[in-house]
């Protein structure tokens, strides 16, 4: 593993501004920033491990823990919270026994806020993937849980 995150490191180093484009690289390969990877990077593009730790807890889009084997995020944007947004998230939370930026304990779901889908025409919205679900309400929120937690058990 510390020849892949060396060999993304590498790849970015002589951007400018390289610790985003790294990071985003290195989650885009490993689905998290390793723990193994702030000293690389810090030592590579001659950062403090402060300040590449101080970027990784700022965006939350950045995870230092493997996701779960989906990853159901809510949309916590204006449109979708005046359409039913947060009893959603309250349901969802409730559902999965755990907060947003958490995995549920067997690996399946990982539950994340994203505050804009581009779907406010169909708020409230989610997305697993790729794919987003819109006027979702909570029983096709618990349907969507079960099929997820199905494809986990195929």
């Amino acid at each position: 593993m510390t020849a892949t995150i060396q060999a993304l490191i590498d790849a970015h180093s002589n951007q400018a501004g390289a610790l985003l484009p790294t990071l985003h690289a290195l989650q885009a390969q490993f689905g998290y920033i390793p723990a193994e990877a702030t000293p690389l990077i810090a030592h590579s593009l001659n950062l403090s491990r402060a300040e590449v730790q101080g970027v990784l807890s700022f965006y939350h889009h950045f995870r230092t823990t493997p996701p779960g084997k989906y990853v159901l995020q809510i949309c916590r944007a204006e449109s979708c919270q005046a359409m039913g947004g947060r009893d959603l998230e309250t349901h969802a939370k409730a559902a999965l026994g755990l907060n947003y930026h958490q995995t549920t304990a067997d690996g399946c779901i990982s539950l994340e806020p994203v505050y804009c889908l581009g779907n406010c025409a169909c708020s409230p919205a989610v997305r697993v993937g790729d794919e987003i679900q819109g006027r979702m309400d909570v029983a096709q929120l618990d349907a969507l849980i079960a099929e997820l937690r199905q494809g986990a058990a195929a």
